[in-house]
């Protein structure tokens, strides 16, 4: 169970995963060693799994996002798989049930790239495609407050 200090934190480094050991105790008024040992016990029990930068993929040549379903034909989903796991533009997975298999976020320089990698999926699966307009709800915590 998270405690209200144990919120705080994970409120906190949500924001900015860069933020001092200093600030962070300061914000969570707690000593640095307490903090320093807070974070040492939610990483231990799995809360937190690690710490990342977020990066604009525009600012890369990203300028187009896709969201992709993915429908294996018989016998190809392992393959399919791999060939998605494989791709470095597929930058989030999931398996799902239903009628797809996978729902892929995927990156892309322009329409010529993304033809090019939905055709060596096509061979394997039928996609169904859908460009991200904007994101009006960025990666976030789910609400942290009960057990």
């Amino acid at each position: 169970m998270l405690d209200d200090v144990d919120r705080k934190l994970l409120d906190l480094l949500s924001a900015n995963a860069r933020i001092s050991l200093k600030e962070l105790a300061a914000e969570a008024g707690l000593s640095s060693p307490s903090t320093a040992d807070r974070l040492r016990k939610l990483d231990e029990r799995g809360v937190i799994t690690g710490y990342t930068v977020d990066v604009n993929p525009s600012t890369l040549g990203y300028t187009l996002q896709a969201v992709v379903r993915v429908r294996p034909m018989p016998g190809m989903l392992h393959i399919v798989e791999k060939l998605i796991i494989d791709t470095p533009e597929f930058i989030e997975c999931d398996k799902i049930t239903g009628d797809d298999c996978f729902v892929a976020k995927l990156l892309v320089r322009d329409m010529e790239q993304l033809d090019t990698i939905l055709d060596r999926i096509a061979e394997k699966a039928q996609t169904n495609t859908s460009i991200v307009k904007s994101s009006p709800v960025k990666r976030r915590l789910p609400p942290l407050t009960g057990g």
